[in-house]
């Protein structure tokens, strides 16, 4: 029990993040299922992130509430949001949301409220794992049929990035708007990619491992970046499905196996 103890105690936050990153992925992921390439989900964490940390230090708004608050207000904006970018196809819609991104960053930069370019400093530790893992737990039970409900899966993702982005606010205790730029709204997609969108078991599985790499890979110090450089190249040139294939893929080596000797 004590290993445990020591090993929760050094690896808290990376354990966190893994789960504030497994949500996000499962916020894109969701989208990706229903057909739409879109990369607005870092600005929705970012609203649902600036909103909590505000009410809370603001108001003194309790924890659960200010989250709740965070992610719908990421829903309200996500409705008008898709009814218009929705009118376009593939890449046209992936800019448009990333668009929504940009401006959302820029507005953050030039409001005093949200600290401007020095972003939000010193927001409660108020997350506590449980937190992170029951929402994971929650999103990733639920079973709506979003094939049919393109513009339901947008807003239902901007809900959950939006809680993560609360979750992380109190994790990380500071937060600025480059924190929800470009280079975030690529790696949640990557997330979700990575792990695989045939189910939803891909998404949290990709999370977690690119999540926990950086420091799997600490030893090797100034060649970290490459062997992770090297491990995305080898998932998207032999499991361009995702990770999550690779047990589908040894079921069906197993069974041509089976076959040939059926044959033969």
């Amino acid at each position: 029990m004590d290993a445990i103890a020591d090993f929760l105690s050094a690896y808290s936050t990376l354990i966190a993040l893994v789960g504030v990153n497994a949500l996000l992925a499962l916020s894109v992921w969701i989208t990706l299922y229903a057909g739409q390439l879109t990369l607005g989900n870092a600005a929705f964490m970012g609203i649902g992130a600036y909103v909590s940390a505000l009410l809370g230090r603001h108001l003194g708004m309790p924890f659960p509430l200010a989250l709740g608050l965070g992610a719908l207000a990421a829903g309200v904006l996500a409705v008008p949001l898709g009814l218009t970018v929705f009118r376009l196809r593939g890449v046209y819609l992936a800019i448009a949301t990333l668009a929504f991104g940009e401006v959302l960053r820029v507005i953050l930069l030039a409001t005093p409220i949200t600290g401007k370019g020095q972003g939000l400093n010193g927001i409660p530790p108020k997350t506590e794992l449980w937190h992170i893992f029951v929402s994971c737990v929650v999103v990733a039970s639920q079973g709506i049929a979003i094939r049919r409900y393109k513009l339901g899966a947008f807003v239902a993702g901007a809900l959950i990035a939006a809680w993560a982005g609360g979750l992380s606010a109190h994790v990380t205790f500071s937060i600025d708007p480059n924190d929800f730029a470009f280079s975030k709204a690529v790696q949640i997609l990557v997330f979700a990619v990575v792990g695989g969108l045939p189910n939803v078991a891909g998404p949290i599985l990709g999370a977690a491992l690119l999540t926990a790499l950086p420091e799997i890979l600490r030893p090797l110090k100034d060649y970290r970046d490459i062997f992770q450089g090297a491990i995305l190249l080898f998932v998207i040139i032999f499991l361009p499905r995702g990770l999550v294939t690779v047990a589908q893929l040894r079921r069906t080596r197993r069974l041509q196996k089976i076959g040939a000797a059926d044959v033969a």
